[in-house]
């Protein structure tokens, strides 16, 4: 038996894996706009060699798997995945194309649940993928470690809402009182600066959801719909269970396709933003940033109120959290206190929640000290 291949593949092997991507990924009337720019910038992020997708030349699914007969299951997971996102990001999805990521999944003895959810995009039964979501074994359980990370008992699913909890309630407010440079104070104010309600009070998020407002801060990403999609790029693929890739695939069913009407318990469907510019070249950053970071974390199980009085370089450090590439900054990646970090909508509800509360109003403006 062959050794196992661990290394980072070179400029040949990233080629053939580009050419399994296109193979099955591509309808049978190339690629599309929006793949032509997003699969050469997931290789270029993932693994810093170039692809043109004009000079690759078809391969089926037998000849790809045994180019990699070398590489791990994890490998071939990725890949697989890589075919998926590629994929996920088209409205109609081909039926051909479906079919075509299954052959190469089996050759690759690869099975992913997204694989069932792009057979039912593709059949017209994006209801009945949506139920697949709900299912899915990443997202879909709750167990005892989510809801003591939660620190909740009271909810009856993963993505269910908290709205009378005093205790938590009391939790998410001492957050405030943490100093300056700490974690948990960056997300103290980056709820308030947004008007955001924090878990235990009636029109809160999730509390679920609201783990991943940490990893805004912590990564350094604002709170636009794009900003959104590197978010949920980043904590897929930070996360070595390779089932995680299903919160990625959620997000681009929501924000880019529409295929999903609604997610994670409070997102509805915006369509069109990762064709938005330079969308491409900041997704593959955010999932460079996230496969980068040091061990497997699985953000949204994370007892994060462990890591608040803490200073936010720290938590960074002690994860190697790599900055930004310079490309994806020059397309648009902006953090919570950055021009671009925050919308109008936002910026509204901050102020009536001032008002509400009785409090001085202090409007939200960019501010370097707190990246």
């Amino acid at each position: 038996m062959e050794e196992v291949l661990l290394t980072p593949p070179g400029a040949d092997e990233v080629r053939i894996l580009a050419r399994g991507v296109l193979a099955a990924a591509t309808g049978d009337d190339g690629p599309t706009p929006l793949q032509e720019l997003l699969i050469p910038s997931l290789f270029l992020s993932m693994t810093g060699h170039a692809v043109e997708l004009a000079a690759l030349t078809p391969i089926g699914p037998v000849e790809f798997a045994q180019q990699l007969a070398r590489r791990n299951r994890i490998f071939r997971e990725r890949i697989v995945q890589t075919m998926l996102l590629a994929a996920l990001v088209v409205r109609p999805l081909p039926a051909e194309v479906a079919l075509r990521l299954r052959e190469f999944a089996d050759a690759l003895d690869v099975d992913d649940d997204m694989i069932a959810v792009a057979e039912k995009y593709a059949d017209g039964a994006a209801d009945l993928a949506a139920a697949d979501f709900d299912r899915n074994g990443y997202l879909g359980g709750l167990h005892a470690d989510r809801l003591n990370a939660l620190h909740t008992q009271d909810l009856d699913s993963s993505w269910g809402q908290v709205a009378h909890d005093p205790a938590l309630a009391a939790r998410w407010a001492q957050l405030w009182e943490l100093p300056v440079g700490t974690l948990g104070r960056g997300v103290a104010d980056f709820y308030r600066d947004r008007g955001f309600v924090t878990p235990g009070l009636p029109g809160s998020a999730p509390p679920l959801l609201a783990q991943h407002d940490w990893v805004h801060v912590l990564a350094g990403y604002g709170t636009t719909l794009e900003n959104e999609i590197e978010v949920f790029a980043f904590m897929a693929r930070a996360n070595d269970d390779p089932r995680a890739f299903s919160l990625l695939a959620m997000v681009i069913s929501l924000f880019e396709t529409g295929y999903l009407k609604a997610g994670a318990g409070l997102f509805e469907a915006n369509e069109g933003h990762l064709r938005s510019g330079g969308m491409a070249v900041r997704l593959g950053d955010a999932m460079r940033r996230g496969a980068r970071t040091q061990g497997s974390h699985d953000f949204l199980d994370l007892d994060w109120f462990g890591l608040a009085d803490r200073p936010i370089t720290v938590v960074r450090s002690e994860i190697g959290l790599t900055p930004k590439a310079a490309p994806a900054i020059a397309a648009g990646s902006v953090s919570a206190w950055q021009p671009g970090g925050i919308t109008p909508y936002q910026l509204n509800a901050a102020r009536k929640a001032a008002e509400s509360e009785g409090r001085p109003f202090v409007p939200w403006q960019p501010d370097p000290n707190r990246e």
